[in-house]
């Protein structure tokens, strides 16, 4: 198949049962604040908590039945693991899912609460890739990438679909990681209507995708510490071309920014949000792009934290 918006609305028909159609919600406050109007597309409120229900689910649903009944497999240390577990599960079908050997608990826990087997391993990307490889050899599943696959792409898309078949926008804003979730929404919303603006927003400390838009070319980095890890990937060899086509720009936030993001909306909107679906609001804040006047569609990718662990909560 090739990513394009047939594709993400067939994916959207074929997982609709399967998942939530989150809310979008507004706040005045943080309207007056920002000098637009936003509109927040709730996928904390998805299932799994995160927007990661839609592309695996999209994926294992697409599988013939013959590739399907030999089970699924992927290297995951956080929401698409449990995603895919959840998806095999409504399949009735196997799933293997690898983790670092450092995985939270709770992370490790929605994995194996779904059924799935977990395979541990040390925790750095070439043990996990190893790990998934060995699993796929010895039962012959399918991997299914967290984000280098076209119907996990089309599967994050359809938060878009929704949110443009509900509001309309000007501009969409979503974090980028390995760039699946950008992907499938840069597509969605271009081809649903091409004058809307698609940016993306990245930890400074993990700006591989920024500097990869500048340059041109993919750029692969070392990242350093940020505290919304789950965007510490370095955008992947299929999506980047896409991402050249179809996004307008790629902003870049502080840590300072991203905490006081998720903590500006836990008191102004009484939602928590993890620290990867701040980052597009901390954009906001730090005036990254001129929105004044327009309606901005922001995703909120997920609301999987450790209460415990936030740096805001006294």
């Amino acid at each position: 198949m090739s990513l394009d918006l047939d594709s993400i609305r067939a994916a959207h028909e074929r997982i609709r049962s399967h998942i939530r159609r989150t809310p979008v919600l507004t706040s005045e406050r943080l309207d007056d604040a920002s000098g637009a109007q936003l509109l927040f597309k709730c996928e904390n409120f998805q299932k799994i908590g995160a927007f990661k229900a839609r592309g695996a689910t999209n994926a294992v649903f697409a599988l013939d039945d013959a590739t399907a009944k030999r089970g699924v497999a992927t290297h995951s240390s956080g929401n698409h693991g449990a995603a895919l577990a959840r998806a095999a599960k409504l399949r009735g079908i196997p799933a293997h899912i690898v983790m670092p050997s450092n995985s939270t608990k709770v992370k490790v826990r929605a994995v194996e609460s779904y059924g799935a087997s977990v395979v541990f391993c040390e925790p750095n990307q070439t043990a996990r890739e190893a790990a998934c490889a060995d699993a796929i050899a010895k039962t012959g599943a399918t991997l299914i990438h967290s984000f280098e696959n076209e119907d996990v792409m089309a599967g994050q898309g359809t938060a878009t679909i929704e949110l443009l078949e509900d509001v309309g926008v000007d501009v969409v804003m979503c974090p980028v990681g390995g760039g699946g979730l950008l992907a499938g929404t840069a597509v969605a919303a271009k081809s649903t209507k091409p004058k809307i603006k698609v940016v993306a927003a990245e930890p400074a400390n993990a700006d591989d995708a920024a500097q990869s838009f500048r340059a041109g070319k993919r750029i692969v980095t070392e990242k350093k510490f940020t505290i919304a890890d789950g965007l510490r990937t370095n955008v992947g060899e299929r999506n980047f071309p896409i991402i050249q086509r179809y996004v307008d720009d790629v902003v870049t936030v502080s840590e300072d920014a991203i905490i006081s993001a998720m903590r500006t909306i836990w008191e102004t909107m009484k939602i928590v949000i993890e620290p990867s679906a701040a980052v597009p609001y901390a954009a906001v804040v730090e005036s990254k792009i001129d929105i004044s006047g327009k309606r901005v569609g922001i995703i909120l990718t997920g609301g999987n934290v450790d209460l415990d662990a936030l740096p805001w909560i006294a």
